[in-house]
């Protein structure tokens, strides 16, 4: 692919970035298209494929559903859309898919952007990193044993985008939250960047990763914002990651 180079709304000259979306549990690409707009006028392309069984693939949901399965949808896009130096960005649990996207087709990429998102090591799932009252919660509420109903809006959210929002989420199948990650090379060296959502509730279980992504010194940042900006701040965020990828290229 070749270096292309443009100047965004600001008058900044930059690199033009493909972005590709690993979204959310209860989500799908629906809940980015305030974010699309606002990344193509800083010059930028964000991709953002559903994952099977949620949004507009949800007649495809079944127990079957798994973290592997979501892995592939994100290697697929990838893949069929010949998308190469990719800034891939991961969001909540988008980020034990954009884990195992990263091991499988580390070649396609440049850069990885967690944001407020769960980064697994080698073996764990999702409930590994929850307590272990959230845990059972879940895996007892799930609706015939494998749906997992939606957690709680961010009290944050206005009721315009609480009425958008809530009639489109739907329940996760459990086993893309129970299933191990497995790694074929191990911790990758890509370079990373994490996203922390500060207007956290009690029991946040993203400040862990914050704290690791610190600690191991990845460019580390912080919006002030609940856990989907994508939905309550979706300028902050646009700006947030048009800057990453201009920082991350230079």
């Amino acid at each position: 692919m070749i270096p292309l180079t443009c100047r965004d709304e600001r008058g900044e000259k930059g690199r033009v970035a493909t972005l590709v979306l690993a979204h959310g549990a209860w989500s799908s690409a629906w809940a980015w298209k305030k974010v699309r707009p606002l990344l193509r006028a800083r010059g930028h392309e964000l991709l953002t494929p559903t994952l099977t069984g949620l949004g507009e693939r949800g007649h495809h949901a079944s127990p079957a559903v798994d973290l592997e399965t979501h892995i592939s949808d994100v290697t697929a896009a990838l893949d069929f859309e010949d998308l190469r130096d990719v800034v891939l960005l991961g969001h909540s649990y988008g980020g034990m898919v954009a884990t195992g996207v990263a091991d499988r087709m580390p070649e396609r990429l440049r850069h990885l952007i967690y944001l407020d998102a769960f980064v697994p090591t080698e073996g764990r799932c999702l409930l590994d990193y929850l307590p272990a009252g959230t845990r059972e919660h879940m895996v007892a509420n799930a609706a015939d044993g494998w749906r997992v109903p939606a957690n709680p809006i961010p009290p944050d959210t206005s009721p315009e985008d609480v009425a958008w929002i809530e009639p489109r989420r739907m329940p996760q199948p459990i086993r893309t939250f129970q299933q191990p990650l497995r790694l074929k090379r191990g911790e990758t060296p890509l370079p990373r960047s994490y996203i922390y959502c500060r207007l956290a509730p009690p029991g946040d279980p993203f400040r862990q990763f914050a704290e690791r992504a610190k600690r191991e010194g990845w460019r580390y940042y912080e919006l002030d914002a609940s856990h989907s900006p994508n939905v309550t701040a979706p300028g902050a965020l646009a700006d947030l990651l048009a800057e990453i990828v201009r920082t991350s290229a230079s």
